[in-house]
């Protein structure tokens, strides 16, 4: 099944948690500044963009996976840097869906803020109605 979005935004919200705990590091975790940048609403629309910095993960992912089964045990240490680079193609792959998803929630509340203005302004302007006739 699925799972749901209270999950996903648990895990969004401490990956988030993480980078800001390292906040020294921070020049050293490239995909979590692009995180940080596509999630603002002016970021939002390059989540899909951001989405092929996925690419280049995974081709180190397969030149690691071929050097390590070709150079035997002693290179086994390069696993763990085949894990930080799927864990990064992960976290870019989400990018785009979720960028979506918070973009199109972002323009609906800037369309339903917009529309509430422009009530307001027609309200104001409305003529007051005024009886005709010798009314006593």
């Amino acid at each position: 099944m699925f799972p749901t979005s209270a999950p996903v935004r648990r895990h969004w919200r401490r990956s988030k948690r993480t980078a800001e705990a390292l906040t020294p590091v921070r020049r050293f975790l490239p995909t979590n500044q692009i995180r940080d940048a596509v999630t603002t609403r002016r970021g939002l629309k390059w989540g899909v963009p951001a989405m092929l910095l996925a690419a280049p993960y995974l081709l180190a992912i397969k030149i690691l996976t071929d050097f390590i089964a070709q150079a035997g045990p002693g290179w086994g240490w390069l696993h763990l840097v085949v894990l930080l680079c799927a864990y990064n193609t992960c976290k870019m792959f989400w990018l785009g869906p979720i960028s979506l998803i918070h973009l199109a929630r972002a323009r609906l509340h800037e369309h339903a803020e917009h529309r509430k203005a422009a009530r307001a302004v027609q309200v104001e302007n409305e003529p007051v109605p005024v009886m005709a006739g010798a009314a006593s």
